[in-house]
């Protein structure tokens, strides 16, 4: 990890949490970030809560962790909305088949699809997570070809040893590399304002 951070004081992070069972790593780049003193906004959803609490997002955070659409102050605020116009980069650790297919699609059906539909001009970084087999399907390929035509980035998936005791691509990447890639857009931004 580099000695200096580029971070700007006020740089704001969205922080999209799905299913895969790389979601435990979230928490060391959520606690990275927040060190950092980059202000961290954490999406989840509902299926990624089966996996980790969105507790642990709250205390490394110090900001409440959104998973619910239909929550009646994130409908007055039309929360998705809000929170990427709040966001300098959105970033989704781990980025499963699921979420990559829905924001390639234009699938709305939680709150972090719904907010991945709505951010796709700004800087999003998705760092994907899932079963060799699934990451080679052609169909899940071609949602990531049509995602960065758009201009969302990928970092990974990473070579080695998966959930499923397999080996092959699909790890999801370690935080300090999505921290790292993170620096870079962060510098991009602080260069082009």
């Amino acid at each position: 990890m580099p000695e200096e951070q580029p971070y700007c004081d006020d740089l704001h992070i969205l922080l999209g949490v799905s299913a895969g069972i790389a979601a435990y790593k979230t928490m060391t780049l959520a606690s990275a970030l927040t060190k950092a003193g980059v202000a961290v906004k954490t999406v989840m959803t509902q299926n990624a809560r089966h996996l980790i609490g969105p507790a642990g997002f709250e205390a490394i955070t110090g900001n409440a962790v959104y998973t619910n659409m239909w929550d009646a102050s994130q409908q007055y605020d039309i929360g998705h909305v809000k929170l990427v116009d709040w966001a300098d980069i959105v970033v989704v650790a781990p980025a499963t088949a699921d979420i990559i297919a829905k924001a390639a699609n234009g699938i709305c059906d939680d709150m972090l699809s719904t907010t991945l539909c709505v951010c796709w001009a700004g800087p999003t970084l998705l760092a994907p997570a899932m079963n060799s087999n699934m990451w080679n399907n052609p169909i899940v390929q071609s949602n990531v070809k049509r995602l960065k035509e758009v201009g969302f980035q990928f970092i990974g998936p990473e070579t080695g040893r998966l959930a499923c005791g397999s080996e092959g691509p699909g790890r999801m990447a370690e935080p300090e590399n999505i921290l790292e890639e993170i620096n870079n857009i962060a510098s991009r931004i602080k260069r082009e304002t």
